[in-house]
């Protein structure tokens, strides 16, 4: 029986997330978790997150989170980031008055700003909160079976963009073009909430199920 440890540092939708990754593969071991050796044995690794990155980053280094997925990349086994889980793996945010993160992706979270409008002048929310359509930018095993351009849902106030664009494997658009999924060797992550997505969202997730962590 393949098994996924989804990091618990009290930050993530946890619940919703498991209960996703069950009913996309009905006897997957589901390990809900902070404890080193239970991530590490696990096939896969999935890092959630919602709130501030502050107290995000606070607790991922407090638990020592970090080194251990800084270890669990580095084994080569298949690693989602989602939401706060994608913008941790950057390296700074602009959030809580700048914060330093893991440093994975080479690029930074930006604030969407006060003052945004749509192209007719209209001025736009932030959070950006909804539905909105992904354009992927390749062939990546985890868009397989989801249709280019299908909508996935978002809350965020901040937005990534990635110095090195070859790793971005989908962009979205919110008055700026940002980054919602980058990819490199058997890292994936993105910025929607899959477990929130409907079909679309409980695809990306199979296939996560069924990835071997190589594009």
């Amino acid at each position: 029986m393949s098994s996924i440890a989804v990091i618990d540092y009290g930050m993530g939708n946890l619940h919703s997330v498991a209960k996703a990754l069950e009913h996309v593969q009905p006897g997957v071991e589901v390990r809900v978790t902070a404890d080193h050796d239970q991530i590490l044995s696990a096939d896969r690794v999935l890092l959630p997150g919602v709130g501030a990155i502050r107290d995000c980053m606070g607790e991922i280094r407090r638990l020592k989170i970090d080194e251990i997925v800084r270890e669990a990349i580095a084994s080569g086994k298949p690693f989602l980031g989602i939401c706060i889980g994608f913008q941790a793996l950057m390296r700074h945010s602009e959030e809580n008055g700048g914060v330093d993160c893991l440093n994975h992706f080479d690029g930074n979270t930006l604030f969407f700003g006060d003052d945004l409008k749509d192209a007719d002048g209209e001025k736009l929310k932030v959070p950006h909160m909804g539905w909105n359509q992904v354009k992927q930018l390749d062939d990546h095993p985890l868009w397989q079976g989801i249709d280019n351009g299908s909508r996935f849902y978002f809350v965020h106030s901040y937005y990534v963009k990635a110095e090195q664009r070859q790793m971005v494997a989908a962009t979205c658009d919110y008055s700026v073009e940002f980054d919602v999924a980058l990819t490199q060797d058997n890292v994936f992550a993105v910025q929607f909430h899959p477990e929130k997505s409907q079909k679309a969202g409980l695809q990306l997730l199979k296939n996560f199920l069924n990835w071997d962590g190589k594009a």
